[in-house]
C-alpha cells in the first residue's frame, strides 16, 4: 500500500482527494494527522508545510508543490533528496495573466484618478492613452511571466522583459543579466514583478534600484514580497516617485494591521491570490506524475528549490 499525505492551509483536501482518487487506485489519500503508517507515505501534496513536516516520512518518493513558488522548500533539513514537481497548469497561468492585465489596464486607463474623482463627486475627464505609448516591464520571464508578457503584447502595450539568462520572445524587447537591470527599470512606466524568490533575487529591488523607475511609474508585485525592499517601496509611494502600486505579496504575510501600506490611497492590496492551484484542471497532471514515480520513471515539471525554479 502507498499513502499520499496532504498539507495546505489554503487548499481544499476534500476537493483534491475527490479528484485524485479515481486516478490513483491503491493509494490512500489523507491529511497528516490521519496517517496510519508513516513508512507507507510515498507521496506528498503540500503547500508551505511547517518545519519538520517531512521528517516522519522516511520512504517519501515524490513531493508535489501546490503552487508555482518553491521558496518555502529551500534550506530544509527535513526534506529528503527526492524529485519535487510544481503544478504547470494553464489555468494558473491564465489566472495570473488576468490579474496582471487587470492591474496594468487599471493604470493604463487612469482608473485610480476616476476612483478619486468619484469619491469627491467630481466629473474628471482624462483622454485615454494609446497602449503602444505605455512601456510595461515584466521582471521575470519564467512560465507565468512569459505567458503574462504575451497577453500584454496582445493588448497592444510596449512590452519589455528581463530575465537572468537570455531569452527571445516575439513582440517583446528582452534583456538579461544584472548589468542591464537598471536600464530595464528606467524604461518601465509600469513594472510587473514576476521573479521567483531565490538567493539571487532576495532584496533585488533595493531603494537604489527602485529609484531607477521613471518618476510617476506604477508598480505591480505578484511574485514574493522579499524581492522588494518594502520600506523603500513605501517611501517611494509616499513621495510620489512611484505613483501607484498593486501589491499581492509582502515581506510579512498577512500584512500586519499597523503597516502604513494599508492607509495609502495609491496602493491596492490583495491577499496573495493572483494565481492559485485549480484542482479540477491540475489533478490529472498530479496523478500522472505520481504514477510515473511509482513506476520509477522520470517526472515532469521538476523543480530545484535552491535554484528557485
Amino acid at each position: 500500500m502507498s499513502t499520499l499525505v496532504f498539507y495546505s492551509e489554503f487548499d481544499s483536501f476534500e476537493e483534491w482527494s475527490q479528484l485524485l482518487a479515481p486516478h490513483l487506485p491503491g493509494v490512500t489519500i489523507c491529511r497528516a494527522e490521519t496517517v496510519q503508517n508513516p513508512d507507507e507515505v510515498h507521496y506528498a501534496l503540500a503547500w508551505k508545510p511547517p518545519h519538520g513536516f517531512f521528517a516522519p516520512y522516511r520512504n517519501l518518493k515524490l513531493l508535489v508543490n501546490l503552487g508555482a513558488g518553491v521558496d518555502s522548500l529551500v534550506g530544509r533539513d527535513d526534506l529528503p533528496n527526492i524529485p519535487i514537481i510544481r503544478l504547470s497548469d494553464p489555468d494558473m497561468a491564465r489566472m495570473m495573466a488576468g490579474y496582471v492585465l487587470f492591474a496594468v489596464l487599471r493604470y493604463a486607463r487612469d482608473i485610480p484618478a476616476f476612483e478619486r474623482a468619484q469619491r469627491e463627486q467630481r466629473w474628471h475627464y482624462l483622454h485615454p492613452r494609446k497602449p503602444s505609448s505605455i512601456r510595461v516591464g515584466v521582471l521575470g520571464l519564467g512560465e507565468l511571466g512569459a505567458y503574462t508578457a504575451q497577453e500584454l503584447v496582445r493588448q497592444g502595450f510596449d512590452v519589455r522583459g528581463w530575465s537572468r539568462s537570455p531569452k527571445e520572445m516575439t513582440g517583446i524587447r528582452c534583456s538579461s543579466g544584472l548589468a542591464s537591470l537598471n536600464d530595464f527599470l528606467s524604461q518601465s512606466d509600469i513594472l510587473v514583478v514576476m521573479l521567483p524568490l531565490t538567493p539571487h533575487t532576495a532584496g533585488l529591488l533595493s531603494a537604489e534600484r527602485l529609484s531607477r523607475l521613471p518618476d510617476g511609474a506604477a508598480f505591480i508585485n505578484v511574485s514574493r514580497g522579499a524581492i522588494v525592499d518594502q520600506a523603500a517601496l513605501t517611501d517611494a509611494l509616499r513621495s510620489g516617485q512611484i505613483a501607484e502600486a498593486t501589491l499581492d505579496v509582502f515581506d510579512r504575510e498577512p500584512l500586519p494591521p499597523n503597516d502604513p501600506l494599508w492607509q495609502m490611497e495609491n496602493v491596492l492590496i490583495t491577499p496573495h491570490l493572483a494565481s492559485v492551484a485549480i484542482p479540477a484542471s491540475a489533478a490529472q497532471q498530479v496523478a500522472e506524475n505520481i504514477q510515473r514515480a511509482a513506476r520509477g520513471k522520470p517526472v515532469t515539471n521538476q523543480v530545484f528549490p535552491e535554484r528557485g525554479y
